[in-house]
Formats: structure tokens, sequence, C-alpha cells
């Protein structure tokens, strides 16, 4: 995949845009779902003000939240801006963004976030006329409680297609632990100070491969009908894929996806977990590392304007200690997740298990689970329709092993070339329609 286009030309492009948006989006915004605030009393900014109702909202990008981030148990990231960057899949004209406190021990304080587009790629420097004031119930701070998020307001800005955004939240009292996804796969930034505003990069000296309380954008599109919710494991999340380079399976799915014009007009969220499993969580309360089942709910029903489901799980459940060996509980699992997605009338799009022959995990018997599983993926009992990764990228001369090229080199996470081809093996045909009826 060559580099991400378009920063070049925009920050003129930008300021002329978002004048003759200003113009065409006034008033309140509709919204699909059923996102709820907790919110705070304060003043209402100047640029607070949300877009009208054309267009569709969809998700942009999203993360999982994983745990809570080592080392922030006392101070969090109190008297510290937190400037997240991101990249959005679809573009629109309006964003909101979602703040997750899921691992924090005590109320999480913002009392100043922002949003803007970055002026170039895995940069903390905001581009021309794009920096935003964001607000929560129309007030510029917001209280998340222990184990909860909020979604703020609508707030007008013209989001290119394929560019980084940047989210930028500040807090001045330690809130406990901070809620964080630990693999990116891309540079994100923190600065001393109250500095959620800055256009210049210059104060964001610290670099951290984190995200920060960010677990979603949602945009106003003209561009996506409705977003497309891929749950997964490190494979999905894009464990050993270039840094900073967008170049998981799920980047390359919604390139296809917006270049295909028979294709859906659909967006795709990213909601892989690294080292995530079907049936097992981690531990403590809130789990670390919820299980499939367990997040299915929130990370994946719980997004804007859902329309399909892929779900890429399993292989953890039989590589990670307790293994699990009885692949019949792994696909009942991965069953249920049907279901629940079924209950809302939402197809579901199953993958095989990948290889995984030198991999330091590696058994004899579990890699008879692994086929076992595929065989039932296959069979057309567990999903509504499937892609088969395993087929696409094992070594046809020995089916236990991924294909040289598309090995990172552990001998279970894809190169760049393997995620690559995840993508064009996937059928776009495939998410269209609904799920069976319901007997």
């Amino acid at each position: 995949m060559t580099r991400r286009h378009g920063y070049a030309l925009l920050s003129a492009i930008v300021a002329m845009i978002v004048a003759i948006c200003a113009a065409i989006y006034v008033g309140v915004a509709s919204d699909d779902g059923d996102a709820r605030n907790t919110l705070a009393s304060g003043s209402t900014p100047h640029n607070s003000a949300a877009p009208a109702s054309a267009g569709v909202w969809v998700g942009a990008w999203s993360a999982s939240p994983v745990g809570a981030e080592p080392g922030t148990e006392t101070n969090g990231m109190a008297g510290r801006s937190v400037r997240n960057v991101v990249h959005a899949g679809v573009g629109g004209a309006a964003a909101r963004i979602t703040l997750s406190n899921l691992y924090g021990q005590q109320p999480l304080n913002i009392t100043h976030a922002s949003i803007a587009v970055a002026a170039s790629a895995n940069n903390a420097t905001a581009a021309t006329d794009t920096m935003r004031r964001l607000t929560f119930g129309g007030s510029t701070s917001v209280i998340v409680p222990a184990g909860q998020q909020v979604v703020s307001d609508a707030v007008r800005v013209l989001i290119p297609h394929d560019t980084d955004i940047l989210v930028t939240t500040y807090s001045p009292t330690s809130s406990g632990s901070v809620t964080y996804h630990p693999q990116a796969r891309q540079i994100s930034y923190a600065a001393e100070g109250d500095r959620t505003e800055d256009l210049s990069g210059a104060a964001y000296t610290e670099q951290t491969p984190y995200w920060r309380y960010l677990t979603a954008v949602d945009v106003l599109s003209h561009e996506s009908e409705g977003t497309v919710v891929v749950i997964g494991d490190s494979l999905t999340d894009g464990v050993s894929s270039t840094t900073g380079e967008n170049r998981r399976w799920t980047d390359v799915l919604t390139d296809r996806l917006r270049e295909n014009r028979s294709a859906p007009r659909y967006s795709v969220v990213n909601q892989g977990i690294s080292g995530n499993r079907v049936l097992a969580s981690g531990i403590g309360r809130p789990a670390e590392n919820p299980s499939g089942l367990t997040r299915f709910d929130r990370d994946v029903l719980g997004r804007t304007n859902v329309k399909a489901v892929v779900v890429v799980l399993g292989v953890n459940d039989i590589l990670r200690t307790p293994h699990q060996t009885d692949a019949n509980m792994i696909t009942a699992g991965l069953r249920a997740l049907k279901q629940q997605a079924h209950a809302r009338g939402l197809r579901v799009i199953g993958a095989t298990l990948m290889p995984f022959q030198g991999h330091r995990g590696f058994q004899p018997d579990l890699e008879a689970t692994r086929q076992a599983v595929n065989a039932q993926i296959r069979s057309g009992k567990v999903f509504d329709d499937y892609v088969d990764f395993d087929k696409a990228l094992r070594d046809p001369y020995d089916p236990r092993r991924l294909r040289s090229e598309y090995d990172s080199g552990d001998h279970l996470h894809p190169s760049d070339k393997g995620y690559e081809q995840m993508a064009e093996t996937f059928d776009l045909s495939a998410l269209k329609g609904t799920a069976p009826a319901q007997l």
C-alpha cells in the first residue's frame, strides 16, 4: 500500500470547504444510536454548533478498551494533555467522540477536549482552521464516572477520508488508572499542562504507542451508509504491521470498500484486542482483555449504525494457557456471538483460523483443534458466511505454516503483505444482506 494521500494541500482545501459547510450545516444533528452521556454543567463555547441531519452517522475509527495502563495507578494523566492520533477511514462534515473510564478507579475529570485534522501523517500538529473545541451536553467539561464512558456533542469539522485526526483531552486532577489500548500501531503524544487547543505539536514531546481514554470517533458522512464492525484478536489489532502506516487488514478492507463502486458503502471499525479469546477473559474487575462473549454487546452492538459484523477469533482460545482443545466449545462460543448479532438483524461473517506451526506455542494437538474448528466454519454451521484466511495465507507445501512472504517472522502474525492478502481475499458482497429470519 502507498502512504496515505491528501495532506499536501490539506490546509488550504480544508479552510475553503469548512467555510462552505458552515453555511450548509446548521442546527442539531439527528442520531441513529442510543448513546448516553454522563454530563457536567458549564458554559457553551463559541464553536459548539452541531450540524444538520443531512448525512449518516457512521464509525470512522474505534478501538476497544483493553485494561489499565501500568504506572498510572496513582496520578493517571493529571496535569497533562493527551493527544491521540487516530486514522479516519471515512470522511464527514461533523464528528463526535467517545471517552472511556472503564478501568479508572475514580471519576475522570476532563476539563477541556478538542478535535482537529492532523497537518500531516504521524504528526501532532493540527491543519489550519480545523481545531474545534468539544463539548458534552453543551459544557466544555465532563466527569466520567469510574467504569463508564461518555459521548461528546457533535461539532462541525470537515474530516477527509484516509487522514489522521488529533483528539486531545486535558484532566487537571488524578483519576487513577488510565483506560488504554496498548497495541495501537500508531504513535500518539502527551504534553505538560493544558495544551488542548495548541495548533502546533511543539509542546507534545512525549510519545506513546498507546491510545488513552479515546475509544471511538464517529462522523456525519455522505460517503458511507453504515458501519462494519470487526471483532478480533492481534491478527485484527494489526500486531507486526508497520507502525504509523495503517496497514492492518481492516485498513485495506476500508480502502477496498471505498474504491469499489459495486461494494456496500460501509465504513470499517477495528475492535481487535491482542490476545483476545472467544471464551475466557483476563483477570480483574472489570476484567482486562475481556472475552469476545463478554464484550460483544459493548464493542460491536454498541457501535454506531452497525450494518454487518466480522468475527476473527478463536486462535488464542487454542494457543493461550489453559489451552482449549475442544473445538466444539470454541464454535459454540462463535455461534453465540452470531446469535447476539442476529437478535439485532445483523449479518455475521466469520474467518477460518490461520496456521501457526513454528510459533513457540505450537503443539500437534493444538493444530488438530484448529483444523476441527475450521472444518465446522467451512461447513456453514457457525456463521452466515465466512472468509477463508487459512487457505489464503497458508503455505501450499506445508499447510500448517504461514506462507513465508505472508509471515512477519514469528509464524503467527502476518507481514504487511500478509495483512493485505487477508483483505484482498475478503468477498465484499458477503457484507450485503441481513441476518436470516429468526424462527
